[in-house]
């Protein structure tokens, strides 16, 4: 009898252990379906760091899967849409290939697919002085401070023609990599039209010097205060001249003389 009853514990104690482990297996095929379907979905990525102004090249990305929740709108999920893009700024290994870091390429210098739309690039020349001994790099903003001749004596007229320009090349580079500052000949610039217009005027003009901004200072010089004219006095109006309405009349009366009025 005990026999038999230790004989049915144990049958169903194994009955029990192959339900959970068929449980278990179960729980687990589900957990790690689950996980390859949460792996998410193929995002584009810099598989190095990529420069400002590069094109970019199948080598310089790479395929990586990520969560659906954690990708940008603006991400790109193959290699093949992003065509001929150039990069707008420098771009991390391993950071996302976003619309808003990549600009299309049409043909021509990689620079002209980095200007802003209603820009203009204008390239000035420069020396160890206007170049800000060599410390310009593109990316940087910078102001330009325009100097004119005025009279005899080599007086100048200073003023700051232009703010928060937007450095695109130094030189012939358009990478903003560099580990120590280096002399050029030219910086190429960022402007309207209507910059572009004043800036090669002052060129003419006099000479021009380029002042480094902190990337982090948007402040602009206060807008001059309109000068006040003094109005001329206003004349005194003439005195109303009074006009009689009246006039006398002399009668003579043999040796009388009378006058009288008589009103008109």
């Amino acid at each position: 009898m005990f026999k038999k009853r230790t004989i049915v514990m144990l049958t169903f104690a194994l009955a029990m252990g192959l339900a959970a482990a068929f449980v278990a297996k179960g729980w687990a095929i589900k957990r790690l379906t689950v996980q390859e379907e949460d792996a998410g979905i193929p995002v584009v990525v810099a598989a190095m760091q990529i420069p400002f102004g590069k094109k970019l090249e199948e080598t310089d990305l790479r395929i990586r899967k990520m969560p659906e929740d954690l990708v940008p709108s603006s991400a790109y999920n193959d290699i093949e849409s992003l065509g001929d893009a150039v990069a707008t700024g420098t771009i991390y290994p391993d950071e996302i290939i976003m619309k808003e870091k990549v600009a299309g390429f049409g043909g021509g210098s990689a620079l002209s697919a980095v200007i802003a739309p209603n820009k203009r690039a204008v390239t000035v020349r420069v020396n160890d002085v206007v170049g800000v001994a060599g410390f310009l790099m593109p990316g940087n903003r910078v102001d330009v401070v325009a100097a004119k001749p005025e009279g005899s004596h080599r007086k100048f007229k200073t003023e700051t023609l232009l703010e928060d320009i937007k450095v695109l090349a130094v030189d012939q580079t358009a990478s903003p990599e560099k580990d120590k500052p280096v002399i050029v000949r030219a910086v190429t610039l960022e402007l309207t039209p209507i910059e572009a217009e004043l800036l090669v005027g002052a060129t003419q003009e006099g000479m021009v010097q380029l002042a480094l901004r902190n990337p982090l200072d948007d402040s602009k010089k206060p807008e001059p205060k309109p000068e006040v004219v003094a109005e001329a006095p206003k004349p005194k109006p003439a005195p109303k001249r009074v006009v009689s309405r009246s006039q006398r009349v002399t009668v003579i009366r043999g040796t009388d003389v009378s006058t009288s009025r008589v009103s008109m």
